[in-house]
């Protein structure tokens, strides 16, 4: 088909919905599968050439299908980049078939389920989970689907969730509607995305490198886009942008180019019934798999360049990039991964090691990475010290250096040997995954050429030793042959040029001369001329070599650990794993002295004690790390977390060694140096991180007694010094209380002798219970409204955020904290469907629980453009409102919300380390609820709804004079008027109306855009003239719209009291002071209480009230381990 032809959309699609009764063709009926796979599996090909991998998991609470089309960015048009993106997100907003925008999202949430999707460079993946069942999860109960219409006569629906979701997922592919009214709402909807990612240093340098690739491969495409590539551009030059999107969709979207994965409960016969059913009228139009072999991304221009870029964060990064071999066709060797363990290896010998003894590194990664079939990349990237920016030339010439190394030393098949055993042993243990990642991952594996029988495994396994191969890898690696970035906030080097998507200022040219000249001599280095210190690493001795799992019948798995210590000094958790059989362990340990947080000075140097200890393991534990045997150390408001897990085999060896590295730790001055100045850079870039991910951080530091927040510590961190650690850890040691947990292939005597183990290293006197720190939480008093307002510090960020929350009461109060979860579940798709799909507020939107401590709210998180006092009228008119939907909801759909939120609570462990965090939790809260899930199932099925109804109108309702609310504003320096400073008075009216048209959509009013920007010709927004816009507005409703004067009349009370908030958002005026209410107008519901804003919060906190502290649920005793060894 070429540009000009665009069949219409009943002739190009709703033709060919017909299912077709052609059986499929089985492609493959057994797998290669891990050892514990419980799962069977069929490959299916359908007639229309869609290829299907069916999973029957006879025990899965989730069942779930993606797809992927092998189409992405790559496939933009040059002139609308983002084009395969906003396709993306126009396939939710309704097909012929389920015409409802949100028919697809409603469906999902009243059967405990969600989608999402993503657009990469060569293909687009979309994903779903749903409950495998109608009834809820464990009961033989089942109940019809939701229907969005009743079924047509005679047709026979399957009571499974699964069948609905894929009768309405499939749709997407057969007849998508591109519905015009919700094109503008998605397409700044990407926009919203864009502007999210714009300050996000990992999308502006990607971008960057991108950018200076050759301009004739897609590989520089722009990939998100935006309002300009994608709408106000195309209009401009006459593009009619929705027959565009059609016409990618008819281009690229055949079934020929899709894999899908479906996994449920059902056999798989019946699954691939519902395959061929469902998904075989997916037209096939015989398209060739996308290829771009005229091209490569780098050339000769590219390459042997250097460009120096400035970050928004501080940070210092050196990266070399190698245009490599196309590895699509080699899974059985997989060259790369040979090339990437030893180059990116961090034990003796190792780049990393030599360069860190330097005080030149900090860290370093290795890889390949397929940038589209035929074109590949080997990557690595360097995160250099303040000394190491001033040597970057000199570690440059290190990493050849060892890449000669490496062309000297023939490929060694013991190093590969040793790899491939660990693969198959990480292969052979793998346990589950949730059900939707587990269809997106394989769904994409589908688009390689490799055996359908390994398609569980062939990323996984090397399956032989082909030095042939590594050698023709290694042979990309050549000092001609890659290009450079140095990354740094402080370059000397004058930066003349922005990048033209995100601004990012940078400088490129070529490597000079005499530079290349060294580079050239280290990548000739031999075996006498090169750097003693770089050699091949040893053999690993962590690799695990006893896998025995002693397994037994068990009628039911344990719900809760057993206490077998419960001591002044200790109190030990174990729990021999009776559920998933994998010869691994997790042993998690709390050392709880009340000093790690008593001040924000003692947080820092705690944290610095233990990024010392982590900084002298390094090389020490890596073989551990490859060998599949972590640990972590870190610190919290109790004391000090250790932790191990992994393979239980050498658990004992690597705990051993970092009790022993805590207890000795030597306090180096060049170490010292270079950590302080690596946290100091993490504690200054935390507030250049998106607002979003901020401000939970206030919202916690509000809620509790004593918390430090990020600027707090950093203030006291610039002073501490080298000495200050060294005398304040061992205090951190001195006095302790024990508490641990041990879970997984360990027997209770092995979980004592590694509690022994830290006992005996370590020797600390008991912390008695007495001095135990006590979590409170601050209550805030009914009727409240308080308000507390923050400045991000990055100044280019255009997006506030605001978290509005509403205090609820005592987390430990079953009943309560099941209503709280019921009005969480019942707003969670109308809240996202009000504030991002129809308001457009932003692309972050976010409804749900906060748990806090010992108590816990009901929030709202959004993160917008608009004014945080704009976002806060929007989420007080959406939760005005829900009390009337509340009210009119019906029986069935009051039992659905019910039905699916208990599923949601139910759904079953997918893996060991689940299973583990879910007992740390209980412990660490010290409320000790094992049976918490069940409890509060038997506590939601009570439920009614005149029970939520109370809920909402006591707790919610922006009326209730009992309500207590804390809403925090992060409030962004830059404004879009700033950037709109310049625009046109035509493009004011233009962006005016377009949110006008958004505001009336959210009310159920349909507007005509062109007829309201004719009626605003005269109109002078400069002067924010607000009763002539108003004026305007109703004109419209009653003329063009034919509305009704009472309705007409109570939108534009509405709009009166959002005007001043909303206007400064769209550059119609310099931005004004936001004002400090959250009224929603004339006829909206009014707020109890006037708000109070918080100026000091040591007096904010001062005058409230704190909560008892965290209670068992049960005697501690009730848990002690009386039962014989399992």
């Amino acid at each position: 088909m070429t540009f000009g032809e665009l069949p219409s959309r009943s002739a190009g699609m709703a033709a060919h919905r017909t299912p077709i009764a052609a059986p499929a063709e089985r492609l493959a009926d057994r797998l290669e599968t891990p050892a514990l796979d419980d799962r069977s599996y069929r490959v299916v090909r359908l007639p229309n050439k869609l290829e299907v991998l069916l999973v029957h998991d006879p025990d899965t609470d989730k069942a779930s299908a993606a797809l992927d089309v092998n189409v992405g960015n790559f496939s933009d048009r040059e002139d609308m980049p983002g084009m395969a993106h906003a396709v993306e997100h126009l396939l939710f907003m309704g097909t012929e078939k389920y015409p409802k925008e949100n028919a697809y999202s409603q469906y999902l949430t009243s059967h405990s389920g969600y989608s999402n999707a993503y657009t990469a460079a060569t293909s687009t993946n979309y994903f779903f989970e749903v409950a495998a069942s109608a009834g809820t999860t464990g009961s033989e109960e089942d109940a019809a689907p939701a229907q969005d219409g009743p079924p047509a006569s005679g047709e026979t629906v399957p009571e499974s969730p699964l069948y609905g979701a894929l009768d309405r997922f499939a749709q997407f592919f057969i007849a998508p509607l591109f519905l015009s009214s919700t094109l503008d709402r998605e397409l700044k909807a990407v926009d919203s995305e864009n502007k999210k990612n714009l300050q996000n240093d990992t999308w502006r340098l990607n971008q960057l490198a991108k950018s200076l690739s050759n301009p004739k491969h897609p590989y520089c495409h722009f990939s998100t886009g935006n309002l300009d590539t994608l709408r106000d551009g195309p209009r401009a030059r006459g593009v009619e942008i929705r027959d565009e999107f059609i016409r990618f969709h008819e281009q690229h979207y055949s079934a020929n180019r899709m894999k899908l994965v479906i996994l449920g409960r059902e056999s798989l016969d019946e699954l691939e019934a519902w395959a061929v059913e469902l998904f075989s009228a997916i037209r096939n139009k015989d398209l060739p798999q996308n290829r771009w072999d005229a091209e490569q991304p780098f050339t000769d221009k590219e390459l042997l360049t250097q460009y120096f870029a400035k970050p928004v964060m501080d940070m210092r990064e050196l990266d070399l990039v190698f245009p490599f071999l196309d590895e699509e066709t080699l899974f059985e060797s997989h060259p790369g991964r040979y090339l990437s363990h030893l180059i990116g290896h961090e034990g003796p010998g190792s780049i990393l090691s030599f360069i860190k003894a330097k005080g030149w590194a900090n860290g370093l990664g290795a890889g390949s990475s397929p940038i589209c079939p035929g074109s590949a990349s080997f990557s690595i990237t360097i995160r250099l010290t303040e000394d190491g920016l001033k040597s970057y030339r000199e570690v440059v010439k290190t990493v050849f250096r060892y890449i000669a190394l490496l062309r000297e030393t023939p490929p060694q098949s013991w190093i590969v040997d040793e790899m491939a055993g660990m693969a198959e042993v990480n292969f052979r243990f793998r346990q589950k995954s949730p059900a939707s990642k587990f269809t997106s991952r394989i769904s994409t594996v589908m688009q390689k050429p490799v055996p359908r029988e390994w398609l569980l495994s062939a990323t996984s396994l090397i399956r032989k030793f082909d030095s042939d191969a590594i050698s023709t890898a290694l042979s990309y690696l050549r000092p001609d042959n890659f290009r450079m970035a140095l990354i740094s906030p402080d370059l000397s080097e004058h930066l003349d040029q922005k990048e033209k998507w995100y601004g990012t200022e940078y400088r490129c040219e070529k490597i000079p001369v005499d530079f290349l000249a060294e580079i050239q001599r280290a990548g000739k280095a031999n075996c006498t001329s090169n750097i003693p210190d770089l050699y091949l690493p040893a053999k690993n001795e962590f690799i695990p070599t006893n896998l025995e799992v002693e397994r037994r019948d068990v009628k039911e798995p344990l719900k809760a650990p057993r206490l077998v210590r419960n001591e002044e000094s200790a109190r030990i958790w174990w729990k021999k794993d009776d559920r998933f059989w994998v010869p691994k362990g997790y042993v998690w340990i709390t050392l709880r002295n009340a000093l790690s947080n008593a001040t924000p000075g003692n947080v820092v140097k705690t944290k610095l004690y233990c990024e010392l200890v982590k900084d002298a393991l390094v090389e020490y534990s890596y073989d551990a790390e490859i060998a599949g045997l972590d640990y972590g150390l870190g610190s919290h408001t109790d004391g000090l977390d250790v932790e191990v897990s992994g393979y239980n085999d050498k658990m004992s060896v690597l705990l051993e060694k970092v009790l022993l590295s805590m207890r000795d730790l030597e306090v180096k001055p060049d170490r010292f140096k270079v950590v302080k100045e690596r946290l100091l850079r993490a504690y200054r870039n935390w507030g250049f991180q998106q607002p979003y991910h901020q401000i939970g951080e206030y919202t916690r530091w509000l809620g509790v007694e004593r918390r430090w927040i990020n600027d707090q510590c950093l203030d006291e961190l610039v002073h501490v010094a080298e000495r200050d650690v060294r005398d304040f850890y061992p205090q951190l040691l001195r006095q302790v209380h024990v508490e641990a947990l041990v879970h997984g292939n360990l027997h209770k005597e092995e979980a004592l002798r590694l509690s022994q183990l830290v006992e005996g290293i370590l020797k600390p006197r008991a912390l008695p219970q007495s001095q135990w720190s006590v979590h409170r939480a601050l209550i805030l008093p009914p009727g409240s409204n308080h308000l507390y307002s923050h400045t991000l510090k990055d100044p280019a960020n255009v997006n506030h955020c605001i978290e509005y929350y509403l205090f609820v009461g005592d987390v430990a109060d079953r009943m309560l904290r099941s209503k709280l979860a019921l009005f969480a579940q019942t707003t969670d798709e109308p809240g996202f469907d009000q504030l991002r799909t129809k308001e457009q507020l932003g692309y972050v939107v976010f409804t749900g629980v906060r748990m806090q401590a010992t108590v816990m709210g009901y929030r709202v998180l959004v993160q917008s453009e608009r004014t945080p006092a704009y976002l806060e009228t929007r989420i007080d008119a959406f939760l005005g409102g829900f009390g009337a939907r509340l009210e009119e909801m019906s029986d069935d759909d009051f039992e659905a919300h019910k039905r699916s939120l208990i599923n949601k609570r139910l759904e079953k462990l997918k893996n060991l380390g689940q299973e583990t965090q879910r007992f740390w939790s209980h412990i660490g809260n010290e409320f000790f609820d094992f049976d918490q899930v069940d409890l509060d199932v038997a506590c939601l099925k009570t439920l009614t709804k005149p029970d939520l109804i109370d809920f909402y109108r006591q707790y919610i309702s922006p009326s209730s004079p009992t309500r207590a609310k804390l809403s925090v504003h992060m409030v962004a320096q830059a404004t879009p008027a700033d950037a709109d400073k310049d625009l046109s008075p035509d493009e004011q009216k233009e962006k005016v109306v377009a949110v006008l048209t958004q505001h009336l959509a959210s009310r159920d009013v349909e507007t005509d855009a062109e007829k309201l920007q004719g009626r605003f010709a005269e109109v002078d927004l400069a002067s924010a003239d607000q009763e002539a816009i108003l004026a305007v507005v109703g004109s419209h409703l009653r003329a063009d719209l034919k509305l009704d004067a009472t309705a007409a009349q109570a939108i534009l009370a509405e709009g009166k009291a959002l005007l001043p908030s909303l206007l400064p958002a769209l550059g119609a005026q310099e931005q004004a002071e936001a004002e400090q209410t959250n009224g929603v107008g004339a006829d909206g519901p009014k707020k109890a209480g006037a708000v109070t804003v918080i100026e000091n919060v040591h007096e904010f906190k001062a005058g409230l009230a704190v909560t008892a502290g965290p209670r068992a649920v049960k005697d501690l005793s009730e848990f002690e381990e009386t039962a014989p060894k399992l």
